[in-house]
C-alpha cells in the first residue's frame, strides 16, 4: 500500500515541481536577458530628417556612418577609434532611453550626424574605397565596445573643440554628471583650425535677432562665467540673456567670447567651437599625434569610466 502511495506521489507531484522549476529557470534567463546590452542586438532606428521616415540600421553600419558625419577622415586611427566607442555608448544610452518610442536617434547634430553609404559614394568619389577601409578597420578594432560609468552606459557627449578646458556639465546643461566634469585640453590650440574665431553683425541685424531695442552703443555686460571663461550670462540695454540664447540665435561658435562693438559693427571674438562637455574631437586628435591611444583618450575625457565590451 505503501508502495502504491509513494508511486502515486512520483506520477502526480514530481512532474509539477520539475515544471514549476522549469517555469521558475525559464524566468531567471528571461529577466536576465532584459538588459540594456540585449539592445545592441537590434537595428539602430533612425529619423532621417530630410524624408521623415524611419531607417533600420545594425549597429556597427551605423557608427561607421556616424565617424563618416562626425569626424574628418583625415583624422589620426586613434582619435576616429575614440570617437567609434564614444558614439557607440552615444546610441546606445538612446536607444536605452527610447525603447518605447518609434525612433531611437535623429541623423543631425541634434543627435549625431549620420550618412548612408549611397551619400558616401557620391561624397568621396575616388577615395570612397580608401576611406571607407580605413572606417571599417576602425569599426572592427572597437566593435562592441562603449564606456561605463558605475555599471551603466555613459552618456559620452563631445564636441569639436575646446578653450583649453572642457566644462563641467552643470554650467552648460544644469545637470551634473560625474565623469563630464572640466579637464585640461592643451592640445585643440594647436591643432583645431577653429580655435579662434570671430563673427561680425550690423548692430541694426544683431538687435532684430535678438528682438532688442537698438542703440547706436549697446550698453553690455557679462554677469556670470563658468570657471574656464566661457560667458554664462549677459545683460544687453538692461534685458538678461543666457549666453546659449546668444549662441544658438546668432550661430557663434562658442560661449567663450569677448565683444567689440566699432562703426556701427559688433563682433564676436570666440574661443574654442561647441558646448564643451565632453570629449573634443580636436583634442582627441593632438592626443592621437603624441601616441595615446583610444582608450588613454577616452579616459581623459570621461573621467573615472572604463571600457567594456558587448
Amino acid at each position: 500500500m505503501k508502495r502504491i502511495f509513494f508511486l502515486l506521489i512520483g506520477i502526480i507531484i514530481l512532474p509539477y515541481i520539475i515544471v514549476t522549476l522549469f517555469n521558475k529557470e525559464e524566468k531567471k534567463i528571461e529577466e536576465k536577458e532584459i538588459d540594456y546590452k540585449i539592445i545592441s542586438k537590434r537595428n539602430v532606428r533612425i529619423l532621417r530628417n530630410n524624408t521623415n521616415e524611419i531607417d533600420y540600421v545594425p549597429l556597427e553600419e551605423y557608427i561607421l556612418g556616424v565617424l563618416a558625419g562626425e569626424m574628418p577622415i583625415s583624422f589620426e586611427k586613434e582619435a576616429l577609434k575614440a570617437q567609434a566607442v564614444a558614439a557607440r555608448s552615444y546610441v546606445l544610452k538612446r536607444m536605452e532611453y527610447n525603447q518605447d518610442k518609434d525612433y531611437d536617434v535623429i541623423d543631425t547634430v541634434q543627435n549625431q550626424v549620420y550618412l548612408d553609404i549611397a551619400y558616401l559614394k557620391n561624397a568621396w568619389k575616388d577615395n570612397y574605397v580608401k576611406n571607407i577601409n580605413k572606417l571599417r578597420e576602425v569599426i572592427k578594432e572597437t566593435e562592441g565596445e562603449y564606456v561605463m560609468y558605475d555599471g551603466k552606459i555613459a552618456d559620452t557627449l563631445f564636441f569639436s573643440t575646446s578653450n583649453g578646458y572642457t566644462e563641467n556639465s552643470e554650467d552648460i546643461f544644469s545637470s551634473a554628471i560625474p565623469y563630464l566634469v572640466s579637464v585640461t585640453s592643451s592640445w585643440d590650440e594647436a591643432v583645431s583650425p577653429v580655435f579662434n574665431d570671430k563673427k561680425t553683425f550690423k548692430i541694426s541685424e544683431f538687435c532684430k535677432i535678438l528682438n532688442i531695442e537698438c542703440k547706436e552703443t549697446l550698453d553690455i555686460n557679462i554677469t556670470k562665467k563658468t570657471k574656464t571663461g566661457r560667458v554664462s550670462e549677459l545683460t544687453i540695454n538692461g534685458k538678461n540673456f543666457k549666453s546659449s540664447t546668444l549662441y544658438t540665435s546668432l550661430k557663434i561658435r562658442s560661449t567663450h567670447f569677448t565683444i567689440e562693438q566699432k562703426d556701427g559693427n559688433i563682433t564676436f571674438y570666440t574661443k574654442g567651437y561647441g558646448h564643451g562637455v565632453g570629449m573634443s574631437q580636436y583634442g582627441a586628435l593632438g592626443m592621437a599625434k603624441e601616441g595615446y591611444n583610444y582608450k588613454e583618450i577616452l579616459m581623459h575625457y570621461y573621467t573615472g569610466t572604463t571600457i567594456e565590451k558587448i
